[in-house]
C-alpha cells in the first residue's frame, strides 16, 4: 500500500507565506501545507476561468481556519474539519493553519502552472 508524511513528501515549496510539501499517490497529489501568514489567493488565480481555482480538493484541517469563496458563499473550516472544495473557490488561510489536501494529480499540476506564474511575478516585485 503506498503511503506519504510530511517527512517522506519529496517535493518542497517555500515562500514567505508557505511551506508545503508535496508528492503523489494513485493519481492525486498529496499536499502537507503551514501557513506562516494570513494569505487571500486571489490574485495568484489570476488568468484561471473565472479567476478561480479549477482543481477540487478534499482536506482536513490540522490547526487554524481555511476560508474557500465561491461566487455565490463563503465556506469556513476549522481545526478537526474534513472538506470538499470543488472547482471555482478561491481560498483565504489564518496564520498558523495547517492543512493536509488531497487533489487529483492532473487538474491540480495544471492549476498550479497558473498560480507559480503569478506567484513569482508577485515576489520579484
Amino acid at each position: 500500500m503506498p503511503k506519504l508524511s510530511r517527512e517522506t513528501a519529496p517535493r518542497k515549496e517555500e515562500n514567505p507565506v508557505l511551506a508545503g510539501r508535496y508528492g503523489e499517490l494513485d493519481g492525486y497529489t498529496v499536499g502537507f501545507e503551514t501557513f506562516r501568514a494570513d494569505a487571500d489567493a486571489t490574485p495568484f488565480f489570476r488568468g484561471l476561468p473565472e479567476d478561480r481555482c479549477q482543481s477540487p480538493h478534499w482536506g482536513y484541517v490540522l490547526a487554524g481556519s481555511v476560508t474557500l469563496r465561491y461566487s455565490d458563499r463563503e465556506e469556513t473550516f476549522e481545526a478537526g474539519d474534513a472538506y470538499y472544495a470543488p472547482p471555482g473557490h478561491i481560498p483565504l488561510v489564518s496564520a498558523g493553519t495547517e492543512l493536509v489536501e488531497f487533489s487529483p494529480a492532473e487538474d491540480y499540476a495544471r492549476t498550479m502552472a497558473v498560480v507559480a506564474r503569478n506567484l513569482e511575478a508577485a515576489l520579484a516585485s
